[in-house]
């Protein structure tokens, strides 16, 4: 138990749990049965582990070298052979069940998990880090309309949410850690913008996914207009806790609780995924 719970505390589990939370809404939205939302949460909840113990394994001895000493593989709770065995044996699961759900599922979730691990492998320190996250995030929707039984794309105004979105998240995420990244060596897009100016482009990225999914979900009425000025708020509210507290993790937090309350908005308003 004592390596589980150091596997679970190394794969991010925040965001891991609200990716495959966002699994679970699309999956509802693109009206998939019941046993292929399952099916589809699982995998993405599976592929989500990988990329997240990855990022940690691979990371190990950066993380000790700045002190950070909120990592269990830092600490020694876990090994890196068993940390690399859990990152690819979920691979292997996520892989697995998305097959089950057809190929063009499969061929797709390939893709998200292949972009992210080239980000946790080198990626992540150059100027196209945000690269990753437009892909992976870009097609995530149409993880659920490709999972339905008559497989398609998302439509096209989902895809560009998702890249927005994508960006938006990392451009907060690594916004407390760029001084220890920069004495190790990570100079990233966020890293060369500087946190003012990565914050800015993140809100920007709040927006445009926001305006994506009111223009182009298809479904109008009040209740998604109390959506779009809900992801407005976040959007505003990124800006005022870095003008408070400076880069800290909220501005993260902010950016994922607008992925989940525009997916929301997809379910309760009967908005159209599949192109």
């Amino acid at each position: 138990m004592r390596t589980v719970r150091a596997l679970w505390g190394a794969s991010h589990p925040g965001p891991a749990l609200v990716v495959t939370a966002l699994s679970l809404a699309l999956g509802l939205a693109a009206g998939l049965e019941f046993w292929r939302v399952a099916v589809l949460v699982a995998s993405v909840f599976f592929g989500q582990l990988s990329i997240g113990i990855s990022n940690d394994t691979i990371d190990r001895e950066r993380d000790r070298a700045v002190g950070r000493r909120d990592k269990p593989l830092v600490r020694g709770e876990v090994s890196n052979r068993t940390a690399w065995f859990a990152a690819i044996g979920s691979v292997v699961i996520a892989l697995a069940l998305s097959s089950v759900l057809g190929w063009g599922m499969l061929l797709a979730h390939a893709v998200t998990i292949v972009s992210a691990w080239a980000y946790n492998l080198g990626l992540k320190a150059t100027a196209v880090s945000v690269v990753p996250f437009l892909v992976s995030f870009g097609l995530f929707p149409s993880l659920a309309t490709l999972s339905a039984p008559e497989p398609v794309l998302a439509a096209p105004f989902a895809a560009v949410a998702g890249a927005a979105l994508g960006a938006a998240v990392h451009l907060t995420n690594v916004l407390p850690d760029l001084d220890d990244d920069r004495r190790t060596g990570v100079r990233g897009l966020p890293h060369r913008l500087g946190a003012t100016a990565s914050v800015f482009a993140a809100v920007a990225g709040i927006v445009v996914a926001a305006v994506s999914v009111m223009v182009g979900g298809g479904a109008g009425g009040p209740l998604a207009w109390i959506f779009f000025v809900a992801v407005l708020l976040l959007a505003a509210a990124v800006i005022v806790r870095m003008r408070r507290r400076g880069p800290d993790r909220t501005g993260f937090r902010l950016v994922m609780a607008s992925a989940l309350l525009l997916a929301a908005q997809l379910v309760a308003t009967a908005g159209a995924l599949a192109a």
